[in-house]
């Protein structure tokens, strides 16, 4: 595994979203990273049971907000190498991308994370 330094520009994957961020320190197990742009945007529901919406708790899962620090485990972590994109497009470029992949599809749990996923757009950008 490759190691990192502080202020390296990576790519790394939170639960199921994925971010370019900075690396700002180097933990043990984890690097903590502070959140430039969103290349995918987290799944809606259950994280222990993905693709289900039979479960107690459908949550909303929301993206991590522009400068946010959050701990990645150091496999999760890769080089990011081209230039980085705008917070804001980012996060409309991967809810765009979420919400044709769910609104082709017929299941409940899709349903269920298309309406999760308007929700959070608005109020993202709340004007």
């Amino acid at each position: 595994m490759e190691e990192w330094k502080i202020g390296d520009i990576v790519t790394g994957i939170y639960k199921t979203g994925k971010y370019v961020g900075e690396i700002t320190d180097i933990r043990p197990m984890h690097y903590l990273v502070k959140v430039k742009a969103v290349l995918k945007h987290p799944q809606q529901g259950d994280l222990h049971n993905p693709k289900d919406s039979d479960v107690p708790l459908f949550h909303e899962r929301r993206a991590l907000a522009f400068n946010e620090q959050t701990n990645i485990p150091k496999q999760m972590v890769r080089p990011f190498l081209d230039e980085i994109p705008d917070y804001t497009e980012s996060l409309k470029r991967s809810l765009s991308l979420v919400k044709e992949d769910l609104d082709t599809k017929e299941d409940n749990w899709s349903k269920r994370s298309l309406v999760n996923i308007i929700q959070l757009e608005q109020e993202y950008f709340k004007f």
